[in-house]
């Protein structure tokens, strides 16, 4: 063999090795990042970051950075290590903000009888009750689904999933707390009488994923594609349904409707805004009321919403506004939106991340140049159509400068 065909052979080689490297590199960044996990929470074993008295953290006065570990010892942009990071913000959430969400009681039943789901949950010989009258397409499925908060559909259109034979299951939170708790006196303190002080948002969760539990204790009797769940919400409920994606990997979609403070939109940025729903001005019952220490410096927050947002990468988001409401505070919201997105970017999963800020319709009523972007994707992240657009970004502050928060 010549020299000339030895030197082309070392060429194709080196160009094989490049394209095969390139190629592993693309599909670690996006095609093999899961969409949805069969866990809760597959970093639960990581432990807790240092968790300061508030008086004694640092002023962060812009977007705390997402990838940034806890200790301030450098930060990772690695996939590989987002699950441990992700789960430093949760400890933070929990800890400053909505109190600890419980785990799992070891006595969990389910039934499904009547067309209706009743989950039956015993801790410290006290029992809690979760029943949902679960809609079913005709047929055998197994049928993705949507977890709708109060009904099955939350605030959504119920034909955006009827149609295209989604189930549709309804959370009845109040079966686990009130909206407006009396602390210590909910069916959820029955079974966690140490934890009164804690938040709606941590009870929510918890009832959440409880309620997926059942779903997966009756699989062989529901035909529910626990690989296709999602949740929707609007108003406290966007709240509700952000909170519980992050909190429960199972969630493979989550769609949240005008969530206002306390949900997309950032406590730092809400600050500088005009009446919009703060922290000193969001409901107390909703949060621990440890939280309103930082009503007068929120720049001690370790965390902000952006991260809170970003707990449920990689799976999808689609956040809804309306700058029709001042209270909703939809500036911070976008800046919010931004922020967050990076972390989706940076894994090379930019299409499951969308926001859409639109006015010129009534609070948690879905207008009809939004529900193309809802129906995207709904389509391709519980019916798996990859060849819709989910790249949604729409919003009117085109003049806002949102990078000056996330200089990161």
């Amino acid at each position: 063999m010549s020299l000339a065909s030895i030197n082309m052979n070392v060429r194709v080689n080196l160009l094989l090795f490049l394209f095969l490297f390139i190629s592993v590199l693309f599909n670690v960044k996006g095609q093999k990042i899961p969409l949805v996990y069969d866990v809760e929470n597959r970093g639960a074993n990581f432990p807790k970051p240092a968790l300061p008295a508030p008086e004694v953290l640092p002023v962060i006065d812009l977007l705390p950075d997402p990838f940034a570990w806890s200790s301030g010892e450098g930060r990772s942009t690695n996939f590989c290590d987002w699950s441990r990071r992700r789960n430093e913000i949760g400890a933070e959430i929990q800890h400053y903000e909505i109190g600890p969400k419980p785990d799992r009681p070891d006595t969990l039943t389910a039934v499904f009888l009547n067309d209706t789901l009743t989950v039956r949950i015993i801790k410290n010989g006290q029992t809690l009750t979760l029943t949902s009258a679960i809609v079913l397409p005709e047929g055998k499925g197994p049928f993705p689904a949507v977890i709708g908060i109060g009904r099955g559909s939350g605030s959504l259109p119920s034909e955006i999933f009827s149609d295209r034979n989604i189930a549709q299951i309804p959370f009845n939170f109040s079966q686990v707390m009130a909206w407006q708790q009396k602390r210590g006196n909910e069916p959820i303190n029955k079974l966690y009488p140490h934890l009164a002080y804690m938040g709606a948002y941590s009870a929510w969760s918890w009832g959440v994923s409880r309620l997926i539990d059942g779903l997966e204790l009756i699989a062989d009797q529901l035909p529910i594609d626990l690989k296709h769940l999602a949740i929707t919400g609007c108003s406290f409920a966007g709240k509700m349904a952000i909170y519980a994606a992050a909190f429960d990997e199972r969630i493979a979609l989550t769609i949240a409707q005008e969530s206002g403070g306390g949900g997309a939109a950032a406590w730092r940025v809400s600050e500088t805004l005009g009446n919009v729903e703060t922290l000193g001005k969001t409901s107390h019952v909703w949060f621990m009321e440890d939280l309103f220490k930082f009503s007068k410096d929120v720049s001690r927050l370790p965390f902000d919403h952006h991260e809170l947002l970003a707990m449920i990468a990689p799976r999808a988001v689609l956040c809804l506004g309306n700058p029709d409401y001042e209270w909703l505070a939809d500036e911070s919201g976008y800046v919010s939106c931004q922020a967050a997105r990076k972390v989706w970017d940076n894994f090379g999963i930019s299409d499951r991340f969308g926001f859409s800020i639109v006015a010129g319709h009534q609070h948690c009523q879905l207008p009809e140049g939004q529900r193309p972007e809802v129906e995207a994707f709904v389509d391709k992240f519980l019916l798996g159509k990859n060849n819709v657009d989910t790249n949604v970004a729409v919003h009117p502050y085109g003049s806002v400068d949102y990078m000056r928060w996330a200089n990161w």
